[in-house]
C-alpha cells in the first residue's frame, strides 16, 4: 500500500537522481485521491516556494503537479509484470457409451405440488464515492517587487520580478518619490517621508544661507579691489 510521503531527504535524492538524466518511479498515497496504489515516474521537480505542489509526475500520457504527501518512493521491482503461468489442460476422461433409452410407462401420475421459493432480498452496500483525481493547477506569473528607497540624501526605485532583475536601483525625484509614497496608505510611512524630507530642507537652508555669506564676502572683495584701482 501507498507510504506517508516524501521526506526531506527522499527529495533531495529525486532531484540528484533527474539530475543524472533519471526519472525515479514513485507509488501514489491515499492523499492523491482515486489512483493511490498506481506507479508513475518524477520528470520535473519546481520551484517548493512557488507551490507545495513541486513534483511533476508522469502518470499515462499526462504530467501532473503533486504535493510530497501524495506521492512516496517505489519499491524496487515495482512496475513490472510477472508472467502468469498458463494452466495446465486437463486430462480428458472417456466417457462410457450411453444405455439406450428404455420406454417409460406411467399410470395416473399426479403431479407433484411446486414448492416457492423463498426470496432473499440482497442488500447491495453503497460503496463510497473515490476521491476525484485533482486537476493540474496551472502556473501563475512570478511575483513583481517594486522597491523605493532612501540612502545618502538620494532616492531610489528598483523592479525585480521573481529572481530577475527588470530595472536597477535609479535616482528618482524628491517630488516623484512623495507622490508614490502617496500612493501607501500607511500613516508611519507618511511621517517617516515628512522627516526625511524636513531634514533635507533644514541642511539646504543652512548651505544656502552658506553659500550667500561666502558669496556677500567675494561681492565686497570686490567692490575694494574695483575702487583700488
Amino acid at each position: 500500500m501507498a507510504g506517508q510521503g516524501l521526506s526531506e531527504d527522499e527529495v533531495h535524492g529525486i532531484r540528484e537522481a533527474l539530475a543524472a538524466g533519471r526519472k525515479p518511479k514513485v507509488v501514489f498515497t491515499a492523499s492523491a485521491g482515486q489512483i493511490a496504489g498506481q506507479v508513475g515516474q518524477v520528470v520535473e521537480l519546481t520551484d517548493p516556494e512557488v507551490s507545495e505542489e513541486f513534483v511533476v509526475v508522469r502518470f499515462g500520457r499526462d504530467e501532473l503537479p503533486f504535493s510530497p504527501a501524495d506521492v512516496t518512493v517505489a519499491p524496487r521491482g515495482t512496475g513490472r509484470k510477472v508472467a502468469e503461468p498458463k494452466p495446465e489442460p486437463e486430462p480428458q476422461v472417456e466417457q462410457p457409451p450411453a444405455a439406450p433409452a428404455e420406454p417409460e410407462f406411467v399410470l395416473d401420475r399426479v403431479p407433484a405440488p411446486r414448492r416457492e421459493e423463498s426470496k432473499v432480498e440482497q442488500q447491495v452496500e453503497a460503496k463510497p464515492a473515490r476521491r476525484a483525481v485533482k486537476a493540474a493547477k496551472p502556473k501563475g506569473p512570478a511575483g513583481l517587487t517594486v522597491t523605493l528607497a532612501y540612502a545618502d540624501g538620494e532616492w531610489t526605485v528598483a523592479a525585480q520580478q521573481g529572481a530577475k532583475a527588470l530595472a536597477k536601483p535609479y535616482v528618482v525625484k524628491p517630488a516623484e518619490a512623495l507622490r508614490m509614497v502617496a500612493l501607501v496608505d500607511v500613516p508611519g510611512v507618511h511621517e517617516a517621508v515628512e522627516q526625511i524630507m524636513a531634514a533635507e530642507r533644514a541642511e539646504a537652508e543652512q548651505q544656502a544661507e552658506k553659500l550667500r555669506a561666502e558669496l556677500a564676502e567675494i561681492e565686497a572683495r570686490l567692490a575694494e579691489l574695483r575702487e583700488a584701482r
